[in-house]
């Protein structure tokens, strides 16, 4: 019997699609993958900014693929994702990781910013994360559904109403998901984020009034860097996870369990 669990958690012959993936966690998390031996797609709107990860990733020498496509353009969502399977394979892995936040009190928020966030952060994941696993069950993969939420899908803050709303979406989202393909030997689990050191994160980290507000309320004191979402998203594709189903893996510092 092997005492070693490395190959439990290889990637070894899989392929990851990570939306959003040429900056912060999404980027961080299609390293971590490449490093563990996946097939990579990296996900942008920017061509060039997609190119540029791509051949970076290329150059130390790992398998990395473009994806150029809006994942908030529903319409055109189909069709690109079939593209996608027919020129580079059905992913074994998606990662869910696009979003964006609109700060705004829900008075505040026009009918415009509530649609907008809910159609990126959620409903584009909802339709991706359906065509993905239709694609994955036709052709008897155990794939594996991994979805960015945040600490926002448990809490709320004053003036800031309708990423939790979202958010909390994404993690219903996931145990539906997790029920209905399951069966089909797929899993679906989900990954809440804290507080990162991000480019998203950068205005409020430099916040001279709420920066230091969030480095008080972590128990360990401190913002997280962005490489170490790396072991949870791994762990959560790998087979070391493959009876985990349905869960949401918090990576907060304990943010979410001090008051």
């Amino acid at each position: 019997m092997s005492t070693s669990f490395r190959p439990d958690f290889s990637l070894q012959g899989k392929t990851a699609l990570i939306t959003g993936s040429t900056q912060g966690l999404g980027l961080v998390i299609a390293r971590a993958y490449a490093a563990s031996g996946a097939r990579v797609i990296i996900n942008g709107r920017d061509a060039e900014r997609v190119s540029t990860i791509v051949k970076a990733l290329i150059a130390e020498g790992h398998d990395a693929y473009p994806f150029v496509q809006d994942i908030s353009r529903l319409a055109d969502q189909e069709l690109a994702f079939s593209q996608l399977c027919r020129s580079i394979g059905t992913p074994d892995i998606l990662v869910n990781n696009v979003g964006i936040r609109i700060r705004k009190a829900l008075g505040e928020a026009t009918l415009q910013d509530i649609i907008e966030l809910i159609n990126v952060d959620l409903i584009a994941a909802v339709q991706l994360s359906r065509l993905a696993a239709g694609a994955m069950a036709d052709n008897g993969l155990q794939g594996r559904l991994i979805t960015l939420t945040s600490i926002a899908g448990e809490l709320a803050r004053l003036g800031d109403a309708i990423y939790p709303i979202a958010k909390q979406g994404l993690c219903g989202m996931i145990r539906a998901l997790a029920v209905e393909y399951g069966p089909s030997g797929i899993t679906s689990n989900g990954i809440a984020p804290g507080t990162f050191a991000t480019e998203s994160n950068a205005e409020l980290a430099a916040d001279p009034v709420k920066g230091p507000v969030v480095v008080g309320r972590n128990p360990l004191g401190r913002w997280a860097r962005p490489d170490e979402i790396g072991g949870a998203a791994v762990f959560l594709a790998a087979p070391c996870s493959s009876y985990v189903n349905g869960h949401i893996l918090v990576v907060d510092g304990g943010f979410s369990v001090t008051f």
